[in-house]
């Protein structure tokens, strides 16, 4: 690209000096970079999390796009540092599953090992691993360098459980909750194909039974029902209008969800 986008999703926080300084690595090697913050409030150490905001948002950027993921609680330990290539993207950060959810979805997938230290900062510190190995790298690439440049290539990473809803015998289709966004909203794994292949009526989380479906958060309704709708990311939401569902029905991530008809 003739000016790379290099984006960033870390667990940082904005209070300290963590993303300036990956961001002062960057331009410090490509001052032409064009780097985008996909966000820095990822909960920390929530590899989930994160994962899923890779998920909703990697399709929306160019291709050649260089991704940077910093949520790293093995920061310093034997965890690998990789470069993934999936999507005509690339994807930099800690083999932890943060990427395992984009390689799933998209089925054709590269991956290397960093291990050439001469594209790193030195002296590496064993704690920012963003700033050191992952940042550097990602200007390097953004500059030019062959991506087989950087390391070996692997055949296995670290995946997190798979996204794939299980469809029983009578047709109805479990899934979980895989992220609660900042307004409340659960989001499930099931998709607008599960929901399309079951012509469901109502969709079981808990004790709850929710049967209201719907287009838009606004859409006709009680305001004070929860309801399911398909959102931005692509699966399928429980909410409540200007509420947080979460909160209301007491739902968590990895809760259980059945859709029936």
């Amino acid at each position: 690209m003739k000016l790379p986008v290099i984006t960033l999703l870390t667990d940082f926080g904005n209070q300290d000096y963590f993303a300036g300084a990956m961001k002062g690595v960057i331009l410090s090697l490509n001052p032409d970079a064009r780097i985008v913050d996909l966000t820095h409030k990822i909960p920390p150490q929530d590899i989930h999390a994160a994962a899923f905001n890779l998920l909703a948002c990697y399709r929306d950027f160019p291709a050649g796009t260089i991704h940077i993921a910093v949520i790293d609680p093995g920061v310093g330990s034997k965890r690998r540092p990789l470069l993934v290539e999936v999507a005509g993207q690339f994807f930099i950060g800690p083999d932890n599953g943060v990427f395992s959810w984009v390689c799933g979805r998209e089925g054709n997938w590269r991956a290397l090992h960093l291990t050439k230290d001469r594209f790193f900062r030195h002296p590496v510190s064993k704690t920012f691993h963003g700033r050191d190995i992952f940042a550097p790298v990602a200007a390097a690439l953004s500059n030019g360098i062959p991506s087989d440049e950087f390391g070996d290539q692997v055949s296995d990473i670290v995946w997190l459980e798979s996204l794939k809803p299980e469809t029983e015998d009578d047709g109805r289709i479990k899934g979980r909750v895989i992220h609660i966004d900042r307004f409340g909203n659960c989001i499930t794994n099931l998709t607008r194909e599960d929901f399309a292949a079951t012509a469901p009526t109502k969709l079981i989380v808990d004790a709850h039974e929710i049967s209201s479906f719907r287009e838009f958060f606004s859409d006709f309704g009680k305001d004070v029902e929860p309801f399911c709708v398909i959102g931005s990311a692509g699966f399928l939401e429980i909410a409540m209008k200007n509420s947080s569902a979460a909160t209301m029905l007491n739902i968590h991530r990895g809760d259980r969800v059945i859709l029936t008809s």
